[in-house]
């Protein structure tokens, strides 16, 4: 039995349901508010959780989509956090429609557009995605010809790159660094004298304990693992069977443009040994040899190369492809929502990146 607890695996905050659950849980709120003030650097008296991540609900989700937190601060300041652990190579992407889909939810909601401060979507990243040393990065927009001035005030996205933390040397006297050491969960003495530093953190600690000896919880939070480790196995597959059919169509292709250079080739050649022996003779020999050597040479040649380009091809049109198709109908959906809510088609221009041609066209 006690070797069985030995070999129990421990969860942290790095797992989305586990986070989600933290952070959204009733009686948790200085949690999260203790760690906003700590990144946004700005008073936060009260926050209010807009959907509160119960069991029923993380067992909807337990196969798949976005777990995110999303609150409202008393300063009117709509805040979305999201944990995320694969690499999709999509951030940008992403983080833009993901920001309209926030705002989209809050007009849901009846929420006035005017009452809103702000919206700050913040992305807590297991994994490396801006080419920038900083962990810890902020989005602001400018004007192209006067980047001192900030226009579009009304949504910022901040990223946290847990890697990039790890190789630093934070500084633990600050509060956000502490709150990413507990977060991240990957250096046991960091974490120890984060939490030694602040007390929130030490009853966090207590929560989190808790949270993770939950067996409910445990179970939502295995599935969630199992999900993410189905959908790269998926991806994958995915690959392996682009790979395969531009192999098939570089074999195909390479097969026909060696034929054509090989007989090409073959003619020059055995046109230049044929003259040189005699005209009917050499003729004859230079064409049957040219042939058989440049078809030989074209076809190795013509399947190295059509295997290559087929390769990188076929996995480069199929990942486009499904990419572009998905993001491209979540803009239209959440366009069609904005304009239900009687947004500007300049905004919506601005939030999901459609042309006003093609926003006309949503019906």
């Amino acid at each position: 039995m006690a070797n069985q607890k030995e070999q129990r695996k421990e969860y942290d905050l790095k797992n989305d349901v586990i986070f989600t659950t933290f952070f959204s849980r009733k009686g948790n709120e200085e949690f999260l508010i203790d760690f906003l003030r700590a990144l946004l650097e700005i008073e936060i008296t009260e926050i209010e959780i807009r959907e509160e991540v119960n069991l029923e609900r993380l067992a909807q989700m337990e196969k798949g989509g976005r777990l995110d937190l999303q609150a409202r601060l008393n300063t009117g300041v709509i805040v979305n956090i999201e944990m995320q652990i694969e690499n999709q190579h999509n951030i940008e992407e992403r983080s833009l429609m993901y920001g309209a889909k926030t705002l989209s939810r809050e007009m849901k909601r009846g929420t006035d557009y005017s009452s809103i401060e702000q919206i700050i979507m913040i992305n807590i990243l297991d994994y490396e995605a801006l080419k920038v040393e900083d962990y810890i990065s902020q989005s602001i927009t400018v004007l192209e010809k006067h980047r001192e001035y900030e226009v579009i005030r009304g949504m910022k996205w901040y990223f946290i790159e847990l890697p990039k933390f790890r190789k630093a040397h934070p500084n633990m006297n600050e509060k956000i660094n502490q709150w990413i050491a507990f977060i991240d969960n990957n250096d046991r003495e960091l974490v120890k004298m984060a939490e030694k530093k602040n007390k929130t953190l030490e009853k966090a600690r207590v929560e989190m304990n808790y949270l993770t000896g939950d067996a409910e919880v445990r179970r939502l939070a295995e599935l969630r693992e199992k999900w993410e480790r189905d959908y790269i196995d998926a991806r994958i597959n995915g690959k392996k069977e682009g790979l395969t059919e531009g192999m098939k169509q570089g074999l195909e292709d390479g097969l026909k443009q060696g034929l054509t250079e090989g007989m090409k080739q073959g003619l020059e050649d055995g046109l230049k040994q044929g003259l040189a022996e005699g005209m009917k003779q050499g003729l004859e020999d230079g064409l049957k040899q040219g042939l058989t050597e440049g078809m030989k040479q074209g076809l190795e040649d013509g399947l190295k190369q059509g295997l290559a380009e087929g390769m990188k091809q076929g996995l480069e049109d199929g990942l486009k492809q499904g990419l572009e198709k998905g993001m491209k109908q979540e803009k239209i959906s959440i366009a069609k929502e904005m304009k239900k809510n009687n947004f500007p088609v300049e905004l919506i221009e601005k939030m999901t990146g459609l042309s006003k041609g093609e926003i006309k066209q949503i019906q």
